[in-house]
């Protein structure tokens, strides 16, 4: 059987056409879960590196070892010069520089066997949650490994061991769904249509794009899969869209994730089989996005931000949770307890495994309360008792600003490659419930229809569409 799979920044789902109707999996009472992934076993840390008397012991080996070295490699210089009568090039390493490379020598030996070892619990499937029990558990247990959406990383310039990390948790996650479809189906799934966005968010360009292909399609044949095809996510919005029309339209579809836009021109409804898709067009920038800045707005100032002298990118290490790196340097950072209170006691309690999770969902429940309200209140009782933050509308279109900004900009270069104006433009993804986007969106297109579709299913709706249809798909 051959479903369509949403691996997606925020939310991941999966769905198949089965006798002709669309049948969504079910992730315990939900059709989607957070990509999120807990494991009991904390994978590697470097900021967790600490001399215990035993890796003092090593350091001073290799120490008095290079010692040894050292001084038969002054003593072959000097028999070298005695019998040619020359010079020498031998220059001696000072003790500190002996303890520096011994050091270094034993901090990697370390990572590389916390790293083996982290391996070899990931590699147990069974061991690990996913979706918001992941989360729970993590806050309960205080302990192991919560990995906040992979997609987001897999862009990015990843090191052996890093890259490896990063595949066998995507692996497992695609396991979680291939095995939880193949129950609720009846039937042994290995093929998938898995969609991807327009433009991966990447450190490296282009070249970033084809990286996270290359490591989706090795997780996913290392989940069971035996043969794997990517559809871009507003083309497979389009194949949702499509079925349910009778008449032929051109629209254009906008999808806003968590991390990324994405915007595909197509021909869709009447008697063809599948729709054509006439472009495509994406931006690395999402939902996401807007969370950082109401986080950084409406949040962190309750930490310190623009009342002390703490450096601004300490507050954005600790609302990226999205970001790997970033959250370990906050974790690992010292010095806020010399912050005036009562922002250092609060910088301090924010650093406890998984406090700037749950800050984040409430940074994410307030967006969503604030597309329908005109004001909401977030307990951070978590964090100090009676602690929390108001915020408005308005407030929360001030820090979409940005974020507004760049879907204008992008759908103003969509709209000037367009010979006409398309008769409609349908509407997808967890952000296009904002009435900011909404207005947005209706203002460059005033001609156009305004269609919203399924705000948190129409990607994957479509994905199983694609799946089940006999039309090429791929890329």
């Amino acid at each position: 059987m051959r479903i369509g799979i949403d691996f997606g920044t925020s939310y991941s789902a999966a769905g198949a056409v089965v006798d002709g109707q669309l049948q969504l999996v079910r992730f315990g009472d939900d059709r989607q879960f957070r990509t999120t992934a807990y494991f009991p076993q904390a994978l590697p840390d470097p900021a967790r590196f600490e001399l215990t008397p035993a890796l003092e012991a090593e350091v001073d080996a290799l120490v008095r070892a290079s010692r040894a070295e050292q001084a038969r490699a002054a003593t072959r210089a000097r028999e070298l010069r005695d019998a040619t009568g020359g010079t020498t090039s031998f220059v001696a390493r000072s003790e500190s520089q002996l303890r520096r490379d011994a050091l270094l020598a034993v901090r990697r030996d370390w990572l590389e066997a916390e790293v083996a070892r982290a391996r070899q619990s990931v590699a147990q499937l069974h061991d690990a949650l996913y979706g918001d029990a992941a989360i729970d558990a993590y806050l309960a247990e205080g302990d192991g490994h919560l990995v906040v959406s992979p997609k987001s990383m897999l862009g990015y310039k990843l090191h052996g061991q890093a890259r490896d990390v990063l595949v066998g948790i995507a692996l497992h996650i695609l396991e979680h769904i291939r095995m939880t479809a193949s129950e609720q189906l009846g039937a042994t799934v290995r093929h998938a249509v898995l969609g991807r966005p327009v433009e991966f968010r990447s450190s490296m360009g282009a070249a970033g794009g084809e990286q996270a292909i290359a490591l989706l399609t090795e997780a996913a044949h290392g989940a069971g899969f035996d043969d794997i095809s990517f559809l871009e996510e507003p083309a497979a919005a389009a194949f949702g869209y499509h079925r349910d029309l009778d008449e032929a339209q051109r629209t254009l579809v906008v999808d806003i994730g968590g991390g990324t836009t994405d915007v595909a021109l197509a021909e869709v409804g009447g008697a063809r089989a599948a729709p054509a898709i006439l472009g495509a067009w994406g931006i690395a920038q999402g939902g996401t996005d807007v969370d950082l800045a109401l986080s950084m707005r409406r949040f962190m100032p309750l930490f310190g931000k623009d009342h002390t002298r703490t450096p601004v990118h300490h507050y954005y290490e600790a609302a990226a949770v999205h970001d790997l790196q970033r959250q370990q340097a906050f974790r690992a950072r010292r010095g806020f307890e010399d912050m005036p209170e009562p922002y250092g006691r609060r910088m301090l309690a924010l650093q406890a495994p998984g406090q700037t999770v749950r800050l984040q969902q409430g940074v994410e429940a307030m967006k969503i309360a604030l597309s329908t309200q005109a004001i909401h209140a977030t307990s951070l009782d978590y964090i100090e008792p009676g602690l929390q933050v108001t915020s408005t509308g308005d407030e929360l279109s001030d820090s979409a600003r940005p974020y507004l900004h760049a879907l204008s900009t992008l759908l103003e270069n969509v709209r000037s490659q367009l010979d006409r104006a398309p008769d409609t433009v349908f509407l997808t993804g967890g952000m296009s419930r904002s009435p900011d986007v909404q207005r947005t969106v209706a203002a460059l297109f005033p001609a156009s229809a305004l269609v919203r579709g399924d705000a948190s299913l129409g990607v994957v709706s479509g994905l199983a569409v694609a799946a089940g249809t006999s039309a090429q798909v791929g890329g």
